[in-house]
């Protein structure tokens, strides 16, 4: 909280056993000290799911049900006080029995280590957020397989037993996320899984030892933890039964071998009393002619979801849709297999550097609000962490801030949105991390950026002598965009408090491309009019100076990695930062060359620059191999 306020005592009745930790925990974050002589509160834990916060003469009361809400009642108190207020009754009514995070702590390489989960978990307690999942497809120790999760930063046992202990003070359930089927490229690929491999990331159905190994990661994933509860995970098993399965077995539909496979998985939950969960999409998919998880000509037998084994929850994952009819239907879509589903919506982190609040707050607000009046009960934010994790955690708090306020209230109050996101922050700005937005959302992207274009990215990493996407962003200003960026958010730095590194780590980016953007643009032009004097201000002023920029934010980028996360993965980082450290040194290689007449041209920057996606306005590319050049630099 803010260091500039007083501590406030107060003095907690009632009864406290299981509640005396946890405040414990969060009374530096609140500045509170609990004293016999301080402010009476009186606290009770009711049936009712409502919460009551009420102050007045001198003394207040707290109402709750369930601990976490204490938590968050116990926040709203102190923010009611802090505000001056000489009375007030608040109530609130929770809406769903689960709401929380689910960090992705695998595909990027960015493992979050136990004093940044420490930090996300007192932040959610004071949310009322009351589960926290981390995504792990090899993120965690499993003693028989010492390849699994080898050099990717893995969660020992301890660590995530002291997690799972810290959480439980503070309310919050700690649920296993894993793999079960499919996703397992990184463990995959060594020869210890072979057998078990039928493709690159999926493995092998109807195999002995496959079952094997997976009653090994799902006894390995529960056993720090006091929940009964598992993610088993089974999305996107894209060419399931088509590899060595085939070769096998000859050819059987998808939906047989989901059964297959998860009937036998269901047999290892059932065993160790298990409740489970899966990603549902593969079941969509395989109803799919076009193999599409929001294909609204999807069609699933009735006697397919017959055979479907039972058992085990259904996770509807959706952060694509806006309107809320596509919500409704699929929901109701995911009602016909026999109970409600679980709903997992995204925080929109995993396209870069910079997360989509335009898409989230879109995609959230009209899934949620289908959520409270479909009935379902269980909610998950996911933060993805694609292609190397490039997007700041902490950038991702007032998403968090956005699913809590949903989770208490049935329509979202945006002023109270915004208030409680400061008093839960420590005093950072909701408008200031929404314009985090604004990197991406540049000069040729709609409002909000729905089409989730991750310009910021293919720009910082293309070779400017090459320009991939110089054709879609010609004409739009970017680098004059990037520069009054900048100054924007220096001044956003200064003043959110604990969290201005994430505007810091946001003004470095934009310095370098307020220079960069648009220096393939300027090299070809000033290359194609033979104008060697401007060539020669970009090789001696322009490039050294980019130079220094990239080296600047490579420097803080480390920093900010190694605050929140363990080292393991930052490799990707230096090789993408390296590669293009080297990609500007040979530009100046290259236009020395051709300015002293060693090469009579230069082909790269003769090539015609063609749309990097057929269409006009700047391009959106996933993934960074295609980013700086045309030649394949990884198998896909």
């Amino acid at each position: 909280m803010n260091n500039n306020n007083p501590v406030l005592r107060i003095q907690l009745k009632g009864q406290l056993a299981e509640l005396r930790q946890g405040v414990a925990v969060l009374a530096p974050q609140l500045g509170i000290e609990l004293a016999e002589d301080g402010l009476p509160v009186a606290v009770e834990q009711i049936a009712d799911n409502r919460i009551e916060v009420a102050y007045r003469n001198g003394a207040a009361v707290i109402r709750y049900p369930r601990r976490i809400h204490f938590f968050r009642a116990l926040g709203l108190l102190i923010e009611q006080l802090r505000a001056g207020a000489d009375e007030f009754a608040l109530e609130e009514t929770p809406q769903f029995e689960m709401n929380g995070p689910m960090f992705d702590v695998s595909q990027g390489g960015a493992v979050l280590t136990t004093d940044s989960v420490k930090t996300f978990l007192r932040h959610q307690a004071l949310m009322g957020l009351d589960m926290i999942m981390l995504y792990a497809e090899d993120s965690y120790d499993v003693k028989e397989q010492p390849y699994f999760g080898y050099m990717r930063g893995r969660y020992s046992q301890e660590e995530i037993r002291d997690l799972d202990d810290y959480a439980y003070q503070l309310g919050i359930e700690m649920i296993p996320c894993i793999q079960t089927l499919s996703h397992l490229e990184d463990v995959l690929k060594w020869p210890a899984f072979r057998d078990i491999r039928d493709d690159k990331e999926t493995m092998l159905v109807g195999y002995e030892r496959t079952y094997e190994f997976v009653e090994q990661l799902i006894v390995t994933a529960m056993a720090p933890m006091r929940t009964k509860r598992i993610h088993i995970g089974m999305d996107e098993a894209w060419n399931l039964g088509l590899g060595e399965y085939l070769n096998q077995n000859g050819y059987h539909t998808k939906f047989d071998i989901m059964n297959e496979h998860l009937a036998r998985v269901l047999q290892i939950t059932e065993k160790h009393g298990l409740t489970p969960m899966m990603w549902s999409d593969m079941y969509f998919r395989a109803g799919s002619k076009k193999g599409a998880y929001y294909d609204r000509d999807c069609v699933i037998p009735d006697e397919v979801i017959e055979a479907m084994p039972k058992g085990v929850q259904q996770v509807y994952w959706d952060y694509y849709h806006y309107d809320e009819d596509f919500y409704t239907d699929w929901i109701n879509r995911h009602k016909k297999f026999g109970s409600t589903p679980v709903f997992a919506g995204g925080i929109w982190n995993w396209r870069g550097f910079v997360l989509n609040y335009g898409a989230t707050f879109a995609s959230t607000n009209a899934a949620l609000n289908v959520c409270k009046r479909e009935g379902v009960t269980e909610i998950i934010a996911t933060l993805w962490g694609d292609d190397g994790t490039e997007c700041d955690w902490w950038s991702a708090l007032l998403g968090l801030q956005l699913f809590a306020e949903h989770g208490y209230a049935e329509q979202l109050d945006e002023e109270k949105l915004k208030r409680r996101f400061a008093f839960c922050s420590g005093g950072a700005s909701y408008d200031d991390f929404m314009d985090i937005r604004l990197v991406d959302e540049t000069p040729g992207i709609s409002p909000g950026n729905l089409e989730t274009t991750n310009v910021s990215r293919s720009l910082l990493w293309q070779n400017p002598m090459q320009g991939l996407f110089d054709y879609n962003i010609r004409g739009y200003g970017l680098g004059e965009h990037y520069a009054g960026l900048e100054k924007k958010l220096s001044l956003y730095a200064d003043r959110n408090g604990d969290y201005g590194f994430v505007f810091e780590l946001l003004r470095r980016l934009c310095d370098v491309l307020a220079l960069k953007a648009e220096m393939g643009i300027r090299l070809t032009d000033a290359y194609a009019a033979g104008d060697k004097g401007e060539l020669d201000r970009i090789r001696t002023a322009e490039l050294p100076e980019l130079t220094v920029r990239v080296k600047a934010l490579h420097k803080y980028h480390r920093q900010c990695w190694h605050r929140t996360n363990k080292t393991f993965g930052w490799d990707i980082m230096d090789l993408r930062y390296g590669g293009l450290l080297l990609l500007l040194d040979t530009a100046v290689h290259r236009l020395g060359d051709y300015l002293d007449g060693t090469v009579a041209t230069l082909e790269e920057l003769e090539e015609t620059r063609l749309s990097f996606n057929g269409k006009d306005g700047p391009a959106d590319c996933y993934f960074y191999q295609f980013m700086p050049t045309a030649t394949r630099i990884a198998r896909v």
